[in-house]
């Protein structure tokens, strides 16, 4: 007997074989839940051995989703508030003639701080290509002079800081005295003033737009949005009407608060133009939520095939141990069947232990996949995102890849006859 069942204690092994009851043979759940630990824990190396690639490829799976939801997580957090709270509108066409009035006029900030959400906006007319003035430092014809080849002209209403995030490192911005007395005042950005050589504020500095003067009053720079106006020279609305013959508006630029700029971009075409909102594209960030599953869907995509390749791998490790175990135990089985037990239990015998190894591979595996992701978040400074679902459901998907891989052993055990199995010994 002992020849027979080696690794197995003799005493489990008389309760756990078979018991007689007025229907028949039976087993019971409990019989044959310890009968199978003893089986697996008889022989811990092979049973660790055989459950690594469950580990490796739960362990995989949990990494995986962890580190996607995670990188979800960190890339949405770098689309930041000055990205997410931007929102642009243009007019689609422009006026067939000057006596037509425009789709977006220069009270425009006026209309859209009005709406739920809005916290500035500015208006601008941006010199189109080909048509910008040539801007100097002095009315001297030099060949040499900064042109409309690297410098813009932008005429904006005053609550251009505010809305872009920028800051005034010299002198101030216009205001609206300014632009309600026509005045010829510019504000350079810190790359125009730099190529302009235009260096202090203190003697009123001009420069020339087209031919005509302007006095520097400020330097703008640290622009967090639109940074090409750090090469630009900014005037009065009024001023570019009168002087440059900029009068309409080509852009309207909205700051607004964090999670409602789909609100605004829906809502400003009819503050701007009521009843000819077809006229004017609206341009809205992405939704966060969006955004993050997109790359969790990236990165899950990426090492998806290579956690599945490892529980198959981890299958296929069960399934050849647990069949080596069917034929060195073929003794035991006809013992087993001699004394009563069924296919049914024989089956069930080696399926309960190959679902053992399975969910020991689970919980290991999804153990040591927590474990990873907080360190890598730990190292690399970032939050970690786990799905708790996902934690509790891996030891469950290990059972099932026990179960599987153990599905053919089990037949193979099962169909062994008594005599043949007791010859075989």
């Amino acid at each position: 007997m002992a020849m027979i069942e080696k690794g197995v204690p003799p005493s489990r092994f008389g309760r756990a074989v078979a018991r007689r009851s007025g229907t028949g043979t039976r087993i019971s759940r409990s019989d044959l839940v310890d009968e199978s630990l003893s089986a697996v824990l008889a022989r811990p190396m092979r049973a660790a051995l055989t459950a690594l690639g469950t580990v490796l490829g739960i362990a995989t799976l949990v990494v995986t989703i962890g580190i996607a939801a995670t990188a979800g997580n960190r890339i949405v957090g770098r689309f930041d508030e000055l990205t997410a709270t931007a929102v642009s509108i243009t007019p689609e066409t422009t006026r067939a003639s000057p006596d037509d009035p425009p789709l977006i006029g220069w009270d425009a900030p006026e209309r859209i701080t009005r709406l739920n959400g809005a916290v500035a906006a500015v208006a601008l007319a941006e010199s189109q290509p080909g048509q910008t003035p040539p801007v100097q430092a002095n009315d001297i014809k030099d060949p040499s002079a900064v042109t409309a080849r690297t410098l813009g002209v932008v005429a904006a209403t005053v609550d251009l800081p505010a809305t872009v995030h920028g800051r005034v490192v010299a002198g101030r911005f216009y205001d609206a005295g300014n632009v309600a007395r026509r005045d010829r005042v510019a504000v350079l950005g810190e790359e125009a003033a730099r190529l302009l050589g235009v260096t202090r504020l203190e003697d009123g500095p001009a420069v020339f737009i087209g031919g005509e003067p302007f006095t520097v009053v400020g330097v703008i720079g640290d622009l967090k949005r639109e940074q090409a106006l750090a090469a630009s020279v900014i005037v009065p609305p009024t001023a570019a009407a009168d002087r440059l013959g900029m009068r309409q508006v080509t852009r309207v630029v909205v700051d607004t608060r964090l999670g409602a700029a789909q609100l605004i971009a829906r809502q400003a075409p009819t503050a701007l133009a009521p009843g000819h909102t077809d006229g004017l594209r609206v341009l809205a960030p992405p939704n966060l939520e969006r955004a993050r599953g997109a790359v969790e869907d990236d990165v899950n995509g990426m090492f998806l095939v290579l956690g599945l390749l490892c529980l198959v791998v981890g299958a296929v490790g069960i399934a050849n141990v647990t069949l080596v175990g069917v034929m060195q135990r073929i003794g035991e089985i006809g013992l087993r069947r001699a004394l009563g037990a069924s296919r049914r239990h024989i089956a069930a015998q080696f399926l309960v232990e190959s679902a053992v190894l399975g969910l020991l591979g689970g919980v290991v595996g999804a153990t040591a996949g927590m474990v990873t992701v907080v360190g890598v978040c730990v190292a690399k400074d970032w939050t970690p995102v786990l799905d708790l679902g996902l934690v509790f459901a891996a030891p469950l998907a290990g059972v099932a890849v026990g179960l599987l891989a153990g599905a053919y052993p089990a037949w193979r055990a099962a169909r062994l006859e008594p005599l043949e199995a007791l010859r075989a010994t």
